[in-house]
Parts: C-alpha cells; structure tokens; sequence
C-alpha cells in the first residue's frame, strides 16, 4: 500500500507544480491584455480535482488495496498520459493556463500534440480521472469522479472554443481536428 501513497504524492506534487507555473503563466497573460473566461465554473473545476485525490485517497486506504498483476495496465495509461501532458504543456508554453485566459490576436498553437487534436491536454485529464484510481483498485473513485468530470468537459470545453474563436482564428483553424481521438 505505501506504493500507492508514493504514486499519489507524486502525482500531487506535479499538479502543484503545474498550478504554479499556471500562476506565472497567468500574470505574463494578463500582463499582454490577456481576457479570462469561464471564472463561474472555475472554483467547481478546483472542487473537482481535490475532491478526485481526496475520494482515491480515502477508498485506497479503506479498501487496503496493493499493486496487482493487472495495475500493470492503468500504469501504462498513465505514464502515456504523462508524457501527452507534458508535450501539450511545453507545446502551449506561456498560453497554458489551468484558467481559460485568451490572449487577442494571438497565433494560435497547432503544434505538437495540437497538430492532431484540440484538447489533448483534457483527453489526458480524462485518462488520469479514469485509470489512476484503476492502478489501486479504486473503482468508485474512477466512476463517479470520471462521470463528474465529463460534466465539467460538457461546460468548460464549449466556454474555452467559443472564447477563442472570439478572439482568434481558432476557429477556423482548428475546424478539421477532433477534440479528442474519436470525437
């Protein structure tokens, strides 16, 4: 059990690192004239995610679940959905923010993972929400907070598209790739 506390701390602590450079990336945003949207579901998204590690951390040590010969597989996902994160993150650069901040009349990022999708950066949030729990045998946590996350997409994605194309060519340049793999 204490591998699953490691892989959840590790998996913390990358997220308050991301929340930092999020920070640093909103001041140089704001700074540029940057426009934020989407602050009314905001506080929700953050309730979301704590709520996530939160719920794993509670079904983890109740139900005493170790490593399997199954883990295996969620750990494969995981450590893919890893490095798409990373490569959109460093993809984005300054734009990638954990809040919706548009910059006007900015070129919009079509490469690295971009090149082929519109969100890959939330397909991996999908990824995560699914098959960390997995890894621990938290199979509650995978649903409801996967089921809650697909409610989240369902507003966050239509706000952030529709602020872009107001503000750049979005979306005329983005109109032939999919949001995710399959839609």
């Amino acid at each position: 059990m204490t591998w699953a506390y490691i892989m959840m701390a590790l998996i913390i602590i990358q997220r308050l690192v991301e929340v930092r450079v999020a920070r640093r990336n909103e001041r140089w945003l704001k700074a540029q004239g940057g426009v934020e949207v989407g602050t009314a579901h905001y506080p929700w998204m953050v309730a979301l995610h704590c709520g996530f590690f939160i719920s794993l951390l509670i079904e983890v040590t109740v139900s005493n679940a170790g490593f399997s010969r199954w883990s295996g597989i969620p750990l494969t996902v995981v450590v893919i959905a890893q490095i798409i994160r990373i490569w959109a993150l460093a993809s984005l650069g300054k734009y990638w923010n954990t809040k919706i901040i548009v910059l006007p009349e900015a070129p919009v990022i079509e490469k690295g993972p971009y090149r082929f999708l519109r969100h890959p950066n939330y397909m991996v949030v999908v990824a995560e929400i699914a098959f960390v729990p997995l890894l621990f045998q938290a199979y509650w946590t995978a649903i409801v907070f996967s089921l809650l996350n697909a409610v989240m997409l369902m507003i966050r994605i239509p706000t952030e598209e529709a602020a872009l194309q107001g503000e750049t060519d979005y979306g005329e340049r983005f109109k032939e790739k999919k949001r995710f793999w399959l839609v």
